[in-house]
């Protein structure tokens, strides 16, 4: 009980109050240059000092201010992670931005049929169950992102065909090895140590390769489980649609959610152990704020084209030019 009066008496001491209690005591204890004067108004300012900081008015005018900077930092902690998300929404390619639409519409249609029903508050930016939509939705734009890079990665490794190029160097380093012992057989000449080193050389080669399999081997089955683990969300939030929609039962509809965000923090744990997606995988703020799931209205997000389309638009022009 003493640390909050303590803290009234500090806030008292930066506050405007106080400062108004010094020129109305103190500093008309000094302009009426008597020592009477002088006395009273030191008097009134101790007195001031002691039952001013404990009074309802100033009490109300701290926690109010607290109440707004707090409000002000949880605010600039969402506007930071919708950046971040609205980023990382920018750099998918068109088809991800499109998948990440389309269950950010099932989302919709979930706070629609929600709406008459909220569960601990009669705002929706602070209706707990939509916010755990919003971390439904942070995951699932996470694993779009970590598909991408391990699909960039999986084509740039099938271009210069790395398997390929390790068989060769296996090859290569097996008939190094041979014609280096039949060398030193025949009592070797004046190339043995160059022959040793270039062998040392390629042999060092060929572990990169190998490593550079397995990591390709690594994004292979990662990649798999993104795509098993983005399938089972979606199907998921469709299922939270389905109770939202058919048994409008508040309790049934927060069984359900809370199921899927217990599931959820086993994908986020594993997402956590991948250490080269480091970037991706940073969770939402921890606020009772809601930070949404669709992009800002001010973010130009590139257009999504279909490829149908353009192959029209092409064979129009092909038509138009011959």
């Amino acid at each position: 009980m003493d640390e909050p009066a303590s803290n009234y008496h500090r806030e008292f001491f930066k506050s405007p109050q106080h400062a108004a209690l010094g020129l109305l005591t103190l500093g008309l204890g000094f302009l009426s240059a008597q020592l009477l004067g002088l006395i009273v108004g030191v008097t009134a300012y101790v007195l001031g000092w002691i039952y001013l900081p404990d009074m309802a008015f100033f009490r109300r005018w701290v926690d109010r201010r607290q109440d707004n900077a707090k409000q002000a930092q949880e605010a600039q902690k969402v506007a930071d992670f919708v950046q971040r998300r609205d980023g990382l929404l920018r750099s998918l390619a068109p088809e991800r931005r499109e998948r990440y639409a389309r269950l950010s519409q099932v989302c919709r249609d979930i706070e629609t049929a929600t709406a008459d029903n909220l569960l601990a508050a009669p705002d929706a930016a602070t209706d707990p169950r939509l916010r755990k939509l919003d971390e439904l939705m942070w995951t699932y734009l996470r694993l779009l992102g970590i598909e991408q890079s391990l699909q960039q990665f999986m084509e740039t490794e099938r271009c210069e065909n790395v398997p390929g190029v390790l068989k060769d160097a296996e090859a290569e380093a097996a008939r190094l090895s041979a014609e280096i012992d039949a060398l030193k057989a025949k009592g070797g000449d004046s190339t043995l140590e160059t022959r040793q080193r270039y062998l040392s050389s390629r042999i060092e080669r060929l572990e990169v390769l190998r490593k550079r399999q397995q990591r390709s081997s690594q994004a292979e089955a990662n990649l798999a489980l993104v795509l098993s683990e983005q399938e089972r969300l979606d199907q998921q939030i469709k299922l939270i649609r389905a109770d939202a929609v058919a048994t409008k039962n508040a309790e049934t509809l927060t069984a359900r959610i809370d199921a899927t965000v217990e599931h959820l923090d086993q994908t986020n744990k594993w997402l956590s152990e991948l250490d080269e997606f480091k970037d991706l995988v940073g969770d939402m703020p921890p606020t009772e704020l809601r930070v949404g799931y669709q992009p800002t209205p001010q973010t130009a997000l590139p257009p999504v084209i279909d490829p149908n389309q353009s192959r029209r638009r092409d064979g129009i022009r092909q038509k138009q030019t011959g």
